[in-house]
C-alpha cells in the first residue's frame, strides 16, 4: 500500500470550539515550498545530503517514497531531520500515482534531467486554483538543448547534452525558476535566468546547491547565474528555512483571536508584506531577531491588500487574511494577482455568514461582528488554513472537511494550536 492510500484511510475532520484566544509561544517548522525542491535537488548529487528542519508533513512523506522508488536510500534520524543518498539511483521515470498527487511534483523533470539528460513525470496534481501551466519549464529546458514531449499526460524530457544560454521568463515563477536552476547547474557553460523569482526557498534551494558544489549566482535577484559544473558533491548539512507560510498563518491566528501569541523560529525579513498590514489594521506587532510576537486589538481596521510575487503580500496568505478582514471595521479588498481560482475559499466563509462579494480578481469584503460555527470543508491547502481560522473565531462549533489538504503543508497544525489554547480535535468520521 503506497502513501496515498495510506493517508486517505479514514476520512477525518477537524472540529473546533471557537472564541478561544491564542496566547503563547510557537516554534514555526521548515519551509513546505524549500522542502519540495531540496528533496528532489539531492538526485543531482554524487554522495549523501543531511537535511535538517524537513517539516513533517505530507507532501515530503511522498517524496520520500517517491525518492525510494527511484533507488534512493533515505532514513531518517527524527521527523524533521532526514540523510539521503541517491548514488544509486539508476531511473529517471518518477512513478505516476504519487507524482500526480502532489504538484511540486515538477521538480523531478529537472533534477532528473540535470542527472541523467532525461526525465519522464507525469503532470503535476496538487490545490486546484486556476490554469498553472507547466509553459515556462518548458521553454527554459528547450532552450538548454532539451526536447520535450507530453504523451498521456506524461512529460518526457531528453537531451544529447545541456547547454547553458540566457532564458528570460515570460512570467514571475518560483517553479520554473528552481526548476531551471536544477536543470542548468551541471549544463555546460553559463546560464542567466532573466525575471526570475525571488521568493527565499528559491534562494534556500541555491544555498543547497552551492553547498554541493554548485556555482550559483544572484539567488534573491530576478537575475540569476549558473555555471555549469561537473560534478556535485554530498556531504555537509542543509536545514531547510523556516516556513513563511506557516508563520504567516500563527500571525493571522492571534489577531483574528484577539490573543498574544510569539512567533518563534522565523526570519522576520519574510515577513514585511504582512507585518506592514498588520500593523496598518491595527493589530500591535513586535520584532525581535527570530521571533515575531502579535497582539490582538478589539478593533481590526480595514485594508486593501493586493497579492503579487515575493516581496509583495504572499498569495498563499490571501484566504487566512480574508477571515481576518471579515472582522475588519468597513469594507475592505483583496485583489489576487497571482492564481485565477483563489477564491474557491469563499463559499466556505458565507456559510459561517461572512459577507464576501468576488469581483473578477477581487473579493470585497465587509466586516461583520461574528462568524457562525458551520461544517466547510478545505478546497485547497491556505483555503484550508482560512477555515481553521474561521473556525477559531466563530461562536459555537466548526467542522473542517477534506483536512487532507491542509496534512499536505502543515505539520501538526492542530497539536500547535492547542498548545496556544485553541480548543481543536482531529476526528476520525
Amino acid at each position: 500500500m503506497h502513501i496515498e492510500e495510506r493517508w486517505c484511510l479514514g476520512l477525518k475532520k477537524l472540529v473546533i470550539n471557537g472564541q478561544k484566544p491564542l496566547r503563547g509561544e510557537i516554534d514555526i517548522s521548515g519551509a513546505k515550498n524549500a522542502a519540495v525542491a531540496v528533496l528532489p535537488a539531492t538526485l543531482l548529487s554524487d554522495g549523501p545530503c543531511r537535511i535538517e528542519n524537513i517539516p513533517d508533513i505530507k507532501d515530503v512523506k511522498i517524496l520520500k517514497e517517491i525518492l525510494e522508488q527511484l533507488g534512493a536510500d533515505v532514513s531518517f534520524e527524527d521527523k524533521n531531520t532526514a540523510v539521503i543518498n541517491t548514488a544509486k539511483v539508476n531511473s529517471y521515470t518518477a512513478p505516476y500515482e504519487m507524482v500526480k498527487s502532489m504538484r511540486a511534483s515538477y521538480y523531478l523533470l529537472g533534477a532528473l534531467l540535470g542527472r541523467f539528460k532525461r526525465a519522464e513525470v507525469s503532470l503535476p496534481g496538487g490545490c486546484d486554483f486556476g490554469f498553472r501551466p507547466i509553459d515556462q519549464h518548458i521553454k527554459g529546458f528547450e532552450a538548454l538543448g532539451a526536447k520535450v514531449e507530453i504523451e498521456h499526460g506524461i512529460v518526457k524530457v531528453y537531451a544529447e547534452e545541456l547547454v547553458g544560454c540566457p532564458i528570460y521568463l515570460d512570467i514571475v515563477s518560483v517553479g520554473a525558476t528552481i526548476n531551471l536552476m536544477l536543470a542548468a547547474v551541471k549544463a555546460k557553460g553559463t546560464t542567466i535566468l532573466e525575471n526570475a523569482a525571488k521568493e527565499p526557498h528559491v534562494v534556500d534551494v541555491a544555498n543547497f546547491l552551492n553547498a554541493m558544489g554548485a556555482n550559483i549566482k544572484g539567488a534573491g535577484t530576478d537575475i540569476i547565474k549558473i555555471k555549469g559544473v561537473q560534478t556535485l558533491n554530498g556531504g555537509g548539512t542543509h536545514a531547510i528555512i523556516p516556513d513563511m507560510i506557516e508563520a504567516g498563518t500563527f500571525m493571522i491566528a492571534a489577531a483574528a483571536t484577539k490573543g498574544d501569541v510569539v512567533i518563534k523560529n522565523i526570519i522576520p525579513k519574510h515577513m514585511e508584506s504582512l507585518t506592514a498590514k498588520l500593523i496598518e489594521m491595527n493589530i500591535k506587532v513586535t520584532e525581535g531577531e527570530d521571533f515575531i510576537r502579535v497582539q490582538g486589538t478589539e478593533k481590526v481596521s480595514k485594508a486593501n491588500i493586493k497579492t503579487l510575487p515575493y516581496p509583495g503580500f504572499p498569495t498563499d496568505l490571501h484566504p487566512p487574511a480574508a477571515v481576518l478582514l471579515c472582522l475588519a471595521e468597513g469594507t475592505s479588498t483583496i485583489t489576487e494577482g497571482v492564481w485565477d481560482l483563489r477564491f474557491q475559499y469563499v463559499d466556505e466563509l458565507k456559510r459561517m455568514g461572512a459577507k464576501i462579494k468576488v469581483e473578477g480578481r477581487i473579493a470585497v469584503i465587509e466586516g461583520t461582528p461574528q462568524l457562525s460555527g458551520a461544517p466547510v470543508k478545505a478546497t485547497d491547502l491556505r483555503a484550508g488554513a482560512a477555515m481553521v481560522i474561521a473556525g477559531l473565531i466563530a461562536e459555537g462549533k466548526t467542522e473542517v472537511h477534506d483536512i487532507k489538504y491542509i496534512d499536505r503543508g502543515y505539520e501538526d497544525l492542530e497539536g500547535k494550536l492547542r498548545s496556544l489554547g485553541a480548543d481543536i480535535e482531529r476526528v476520525v468520521k
